[in-house]
């Protein structure tokens, strides 16, 4: 599973890079847009419906609970300091996909009676208390043992060279953001990925 993380650049603006991430084969999509009010979250997400729903990929928002209740994407994800996911589902319902932040096996323990549908685990790279490879090893054997089967998604600046390291350690997926869209050919870039995981994920 590849799940794209927007990010906007000098390169590129939202639109762009969902345009491109899923021309290239990816079908989950995060919109991130920490620092922007409503009003413009919900002109992107606009715009950027239409081109998830042709391509049957999955739409999520980070954190924004209202807007997802209100343009009816499929879910929401939320970090550690939001919404409580207990919150989430009994706004959004029974069906909304709901994914949570995660740091530590106890963290995600800690939702094993709570209906969520997947975890961010991280960072793998990119901040000051950063998850080594073994740490991720460490944890999902952990969370595996008290029967705990939720989808871990490694999260972090992921590059192409680390996908072979990380999908080792047991998670189910990655989610990429930057890598992607500093490459030269996102398009490419994002077939790649989608190459190299397929292969690791079934085989």
């Amino acid at each position: 599973m590849l799940q794209f993380i927007t990010h906007p650049s000098e390169k590129y603006n939202i639109i762009d890079e969902v345009k491109m991430v899923l021309e290239g084969g990816c079908r989950w999509i995060q919109l991130y847009m920490e620092d922007s009010s409503d009003e413009d979250i919900k002109k992107v997400t606009e715009e950027i419906i239409p081109l998830c729903q042709e391509a049957e990929a999955i739409l999520v928002i980070d954190n924004r609970i209202n807007l997802t209740l209100e343009t009816k994407v499929h879910g929401v994800f939320l970090g550690k300091v939001k919404m409580p996911a207990l919150e989430a589902r009994e706004t959004l319902g029974a069906g909304a996909i709901i994914g949570v932040t995660a740091n530590t096996a106890e963290d995600i323990i800690a939702y094993k009676k709570v209906d969520v549908d997947y975890v961010g685990l991280g960072q793998y790279k990119g901040s000051t208390e950063n998850l080594s490879l073994d740490d991720y090893k460490n944890i999902i054997s952990e969370v595996r043992n008290a029967g705990i089967e939720l989808p871990i998604v490694a999260i972090g600046k992921i590059t192409l060279d680390d996908i072979d390291d990380i999908i080792s350690t047991g998670v189910n997926g990655i989610a990429m953001s930057e890598a992607i869209t500093n490459a030269e050919n996102p398009v490419e870039y994002t077939k790649q990925v989608l190459a190299i995981l397929n292969n690791k994920m079934f085989t």
